[in-house]
């Protein structure tokens, strides 16, 4: 209700001519501009984890290399490794990941979101992972941390890093 209030006597003062009203107008317009940038920015990026769960379970490579900048950096982890660029995701993917795991499903949660500035943020989420290796018909878990670097380009985020 109070910013009703404020808002209506911003109103009345500008419409008498008051500068210092149009000026605490703007000043809240901004503000409200960069709060919405914020949020559009969370949502992007609350996507980007999930489209990395739905393209590697659902084998979507379109999908799942969409979300990284072309100089990214994927650090797996042993035994695995650490692929750089979109040459080094799909070797990740087609030579070492895919043929290991015969089916996943990703679940992650508690995605935390830090904005450095406007162009730059950093995540972190928890995932649990249940597939079946090719070697092992029996299912498995896998418990991890992905710990994200992103970057808007051009009005895009993408990931830049993760580990």
């Amino acid at each position: 209700m109070e910013g009703r209030t404020r808002y209506a006597r911003a109103w009345r003062q500008l419409s008498n001519g008051g500068t210092k009203a149009m000026q605490d107008v703007q000043a809240e317009i901004n503000g409200l501009l960069v709060r919405v940038a914020e949020l559009e920015a969370r949502i992007a990026i609350s996507e980007l984890v999930s489209d990395y769960c739905h393209g590697f379970d659902k084998r979507d490579y379109s999908r799942f290399l969409a979300i990284w900048w072309p100089d990214c950096v994927w650090d797996i982890g042993p035994p695995f490794g650490i692929f750089e660029g979109h040459e080094g995701i799909h070797k990740a993917i087609h030579e070492i990941l895919w043929p290991t795991w015969i089916e996943s499903h990703h679940l992650t949660t508690n995605l935390n979101i830090r904005f450095l500035d406007p162009q730059n943020a950093t995540s972190v989420c928890d995932v649990d992972c249940v597939g079946t290796l090719a070697e092992d018909p029996q299912c498995q878990i896998v418990g991890a941390t992905y710990e994200d670097t992103l970057q808007s380009r051009g009005g895009h985020w993408k990931i830049l890093k993760r580990k």
